[in-house]
């Protein structure tokens, strides 16, 4: 069976990387959820998608510039919540049995945030939920930190054409890839459609995903290929199609 993944929570049915959404995620029969963590200029930690807040919230500039209260006063652009923080996040999901993909992000320069793996690995030890989590990034250099700080922890790179780019090319990429580990990696789709015989080589099916099938025949295409995981706005879509798949 293909896992399930919700993608910001779910941003299809409610306000992305939000309180509410993870909440409700847990009650559509997935086996994941997708979320992604700043840090702060107070040096604690929010989950956020964008680098900054305009997009998302009622805000304006850098996450990194201000502190979590700040951020957490700042209401989401189509929800009535704020910003949340890691540990709000994760003792709502605690009480779920999703696997957690928490991406680690890099500020608004493309830099990453220098200690937030150590503080992201002792937020989710505080939390007790080593067991279920699996740190992201599109940034080797911070999976690589993550793995040197906690070996037995999972990580998995998101990858797409841009990242093979920068690391010279899709082989070039697949070997710097393959020198992490035991790594998952997770293939932006329309890459993915055309490479999945090199990366299926090179990790195999149960260490590989998709993202983001989000409209029916996607969907119902990558429901069909044999990746451990889809990555997908749309779970609730996803979880109906798999049922219809898997009864017929």
């Amino acid at each position: 069976m293909v896992m399930i993944i919700g993608h910001r929570g779910a941003r299809n049915l409610w306000p992305e990387n939000s309180l509410e959404g993870f909440r409700r995620l847990a009650e559509l029969g997935v086996e994941g959820v997708e979320f992604d963590v700043h840090l702060t200029a107070d040096g604690e930690l929010a989950v956020i998608h964008d680098p900054t807040l305009e997009r998302t919230t009622m805000g304006s500039g850098p996450v990194g510039a201000r502190t979590l209260a700040e951020l957490q006063a700042t209401p989401l652009r189509d929800g009535r919540e704020c910003v949340p923080s890691l540990d709000q996040v994760l003792k709502v999901l605690g009480g779920s049995s999703l696997e957690l993909h928490i991406e680690l992000k890099t500020n608004a320069v493309g830099r990453a945030y220098a200690g937030m793996e150590a503080k992201v690995l002792e937020a989710v030890r505080r939390h007790g939920l080593e067991t279920r989590s699996i740190l992201t990034c599109f940034m080797l250099e911070v999976l690589e930190t993550v793995r040197r700080l906690e070996p037995t922890i999972p990580v998995l790179a998101s990858v797409d054409r841009r990242s093979c780019e920068m690391l010279g090319g899709l082989d070039r990429a697949i070997d710097r890839l393959k020198a992490i580990p035991e790594i998952y990696v997770a293939v932006e789709k329309s890459l993915l459609i055309h490479t999945m015989q090199e990366f299926t080589a090179a990790f195999g099916s149960n260490r590989l995903g998709a993202w983001v099938p989000n409209e029916d025949a996607d969907l119902r295409y990558w429901l069909s290929q044999p990746v451990r995981q889809i990555t997908t706005d749309g779970p609730d879509l996803a979880v109906r199609l798999r049922s219809e798949l898997e009864s017929t």
